[in-house]
């Protein structure tokens, strides 16, 4: 393996990769790229991130209100909030280039080809999780009752409503897009078949759940709020109906504090609530242990796209990009 450490001075909030390598983003409003490279590009905290759709660099939102495309060169604004409210989720599609981000109760849509696109929907309560369905066209909101899925292009339009009661706080599709799932307050998940909005009940987690991924081709999803990562089966058309979650890592002593993984790969990385990162392959044996010490809480973990890098954050502003010879 191959191990580069950082430390910064400020908090991490969020950990990724575009084409060219790892990108953090801090709680001071600065995008930091693994190659030393970093930009001030907020005032104030950075609050969401995603890879920008071309491939070329991040999308952040923060709590100034701002929608901010970074590159290792340059960094140019690409949206505000109304009223300056906080940009609290955001998701991106290479395939439509389109970006959704969320701001109080609003959904805004903006294209990353057309700087005058731009589309704006409105929820009975705040929107909490962003997520385009594979094809990127549609785009999912989670919120406080359940979840909404909207045309992303479409200007005036009724939401398709996904009812659950409780506070949804995350939301991801399926990568077939047959499936929306949803991160919940009171530690479980909730899922619906979107050919029928047919519920699947997701509990049992000691923890509330912060994260979840999906991979191995999308036959798995992976989550954490519990001492090992959960995998649940996703296989055939009724995804885990009927169907028990296995876990694998499972450690007395800790909790998974965060997952990361890609669709196109069957590896699992998971970050620990005692510092430790492991990486593993659910179909073979054993955690590699990317980083064996403890410490602080991990706050941020990225899989690179090609499965072979690691990227984690700690709360006490440590960092790491680990790569697999």
């Amino acid at each position: 393996m191959t191990s580069t450490t950082f430390t910064f001075d400020a908090q991490v909030t969020a950990a990724l990769f575009d084409d060219t390598g790892a990108v953090f983003t801090l709680g001071d409003g600065s995008v930091r790229f693994e190659d030393g490279v970093f930009s001030e590009v907020h005032e104030g905290a950075i609050l969401c991130a995603t890879p920008h759709p071309s491939g070329d660099g991040i999308v952040t939102g923060g709590d100034d209100g701002k929608v901010i495309w970074s590159r290792r060169d340059q960094a140019g604004l690409l949206a505000t909030s109304e009223r300056g409210q906080w940009i609290d989720a955001i998701d991106a599609s290479p395939e439509t280039r389109l970006i959704a981000f969320s701001h109080g109760r609003t959904l805004s849509v903006i294209d990353a080809t057309d700087a005058d696109f731009r589309r704006d929907f409105q929820h009975e309560r705040t929107v909490s999780g962003v997520a385009f369905d594979p094809k990127g066209r549609r785009i999912a909101t989670s919120t406080y009752g359940g979840a909404a899925l909207w045309l992303a292009r479409i200007k005036d339009q009724k939401p398709t409503k996904l009812a659950w009661a409780g506070s949804h706080t995350g939301v991801l599709f399926s990568p077939d897009g047959a499936f929306v799932v949803t991160t919940m307050q009171d530690q479980q998940l909730h899922g619906w078949r979107l050919k029928d909005a047919k519920n699947l009940r997701m509990g049992g987690y000691p923890s509330k759940v912060r994260s979840m991924a999906f991979l191995n081709k999308g036959q798995l999803l992976a989550t954490s709020g519990a001492q090992g990562a959960v995998l649940w089966p996703f296989i055939g058309a009724n995804g885990p109906m009927g169907r028990e979650a296995t876990e694998i890592g499972y450690d007395e002593g800790s909790l998974i504090a965060l997952v990361a993984a890609r669709p196109a790969h069957g590896v699992l990385a998971a970050g620990l609530n005692d510092g430790r990162v492991w990486l593993a392959d659910p179909a073979g044996q054993g955690l590699n242990f990317l980083k064996a010490e403890k410490g602080a809480p991990i706050a941020a973990l990225a899989l690179s796209p090609d499965g072979r890098r690691v990227a984690w954050a700690d709360d006490d502003g440590m960092a790491g990009v680990v790569g697999l010879d």
